[in-house]
């Protein structure tokens, strides 16, 4: 499972938005009415915290502990956050305090008047976002002048390397510069293997719809307009979308690169690095902690993604949490975010991964990428030693190297229905049913269409 990123369900969701047009804020709390510098007292609702790990209990901890002064008693429904279940809640007016939710569903919401703005949340708290938060993070959650989310993660997509089949075609790090694509496609060529006119090996797995967005922007391209509409028949794209026909035609195909890379045992003991099934692939930080436990086993390297001008880039992408205006309880959902997203919180965390680290056999500690660049240096300078494997401290590098060049798809009522008719556009042109401008242009008016139906003007 390659894209681990909610999907939005269309049909069921857009109607549910259609049914709290105009709704939103009856009988509901706004934001200028809420003290959020008051005291927290009472029952705090939250809902979304699912598949918590020792990450996220330490921090969870640290915030209640923040709370429990003043009484506070907090309540979490882990189970995954549903779109169509959040729409539902709000159009009852039963949504909990406090959400934790894919950044790229906040603008949809805000542009419902489901959610509150929360810059007078971070201002009364003494919390500058500006500073607190990586500018490609706060871009995710930031519409029309103010602030809706708290965010949350932020795990950058780079290039590792498989250095073992690399070494054996004779192609290295500076052939796979993505700022010169024939040089590129010609070094994928050399890595790439077949059994008649099928794909063994990838040479570059370029994830091209997962990450069509990463081509996009990294070729100059646009996701979304400042104005929140959604440009994916920029010309640049075209050319992204044009380059990546390319390099798929070069290993086989679309259709047939995808039926090797599907087959991938991505979690497992014979993922594509063990098997030498790759070069070199697109992949978010996380996946160095896949790899990890096959340190003995792969011979990887890590080097970032270069935009068209040769510079290092990288996009944004993460969760975060949004205070409905149907909470009961916004001032103490204000104080529990901002806790979680704290450089205290981000350090209990740190510690608690060092110590599962140290408690491992061949654990390997890559670091937390937590959306804050003060979080980020601080827990990579205390908790992320030399690994000893020169493979795997060059592939954390690249990733420590690349966090602080992002940027975000951008922030709009479309949100996630813009990414997914984004990728339905790259594979109709990658499986060549149509032109790479035909089918961006095509995938505009869907989006806008969607953009629209969200609120968008």
């Amino acid at each position: 499972m390659k894209n681990v990123r909610s999907t939005l369900l269309a049909g069921g969701v857009a109607a549910l938005l259609l049914a709290v047009t105009g709704c939103g804020s009856s009988g509901t709390t706004t934001a200028s009415t809420v003290d959020f510098g008051g005291k927290a007292t009472g029952t705090l609702a939250a809902w979304g915290f699912d598949n918590t790990d020792e990450v996220g209990t330490s921090r969870l901890d640290y915030a209640k502990d923040q709370l429990s002064s003043s009484g506070v008693k907090i309540t979490i429904d882990a189970t995954p956050f549903d779109a169509q279940k959040f729409t539902t809640l709000a159009a009852s007016k039963r949504t909990p305090d406090v959400v934790q939710m894919d950044r790229q569903f906040v603008t949809t919401y805000a542009a419902k008047g489901l959610i509150m703005p929360l810059s007078t949340c971070f201002s009364a708290n003494n919390v500058d976002p500006a500073t607190q938060y990586y500018t490609s993070v706060m871009a995710d959650v930031t519409y029309n002048g103010d602030v809706w989310a708290v965010p949350q993660f932020y795990q950058p997509p780079a290039i590792m390397l498989n250095t073992r089949v690399m070494k054996e075609a004779g192609v290295t790090a500076a052939d796979l510069d993505t700022s010169k694509p024939d040089q590129l496609i010609a070094a994928a060529k050399k890595m790439t293997t077949f059994d008649g006119k099928n794909p063994t090996r990838l040479g570059f797995d370029a994830q091209p719809t997962s990450q069509a967005g990463l081509w996009m922007l990294g070729f100059g391209g646009s996701i979304i307009g400042s104005d929140g509409k959604p440009t994916l028949d920029d010309p640049n794209n075209v050319t992204a979308v044009t380059f990546l026909k390319k390099l798929e035609d070069a290993q086989g195909g679309y259709a047939a690169v995808k039926s090797l890379a599907d087959s991938f045992d991505f979690f497992g003991d014979k993922n594509q690095f063990v098997s030498d099934q790759v070069g070199a692939e697109i992949v978010a930080q996380w996946y160095v902690n896949v790899l990890s436990p096959y340190a003995t086993k792969v011979q990887i390297s890590g080097t970032p993604f270069l935009n068209s001008t040769g510079e290092p880039f990288t996009v944004a992408s993460g969760t975060a949490f949004v205070i409905p205006t149907a909470s009961k309880n916004p001032v103490a959902a204000c104080k529990w975010a901002l806790d979680l997203t704290s450089a205290a919180a981000w350090d209990a965390a740190g510690e608690a991964r060092a110590a599962t680290i140290a408690s491992t056999d061949g654990a390997i500690n890559t670091g937390l990428f937590t959306g804050s660049p003060a979080a980020d240096t601080s827990l990579r300078t205390k908790y992320v030693p030399s690994t000893g494997n020169t493979g795997f401290d060059e592939a954390i590098a690249a990733y420590y190297d690349v966090v602080g060049s992002g940027q975000s798809f951008g922030s709009s009522p479309g949100g996630q229905q813009i990414q997914t008719e984004l990728q339905n556009a790259v594979s109709a042109a990658l499986l060549g049913e149509k032109s790479p401008e035909d089918a961006l242009k095509d995938g505009q008016a869907a989006a806008l269409r969607a953009y629209t139906q969200a609120g968008g003007k």
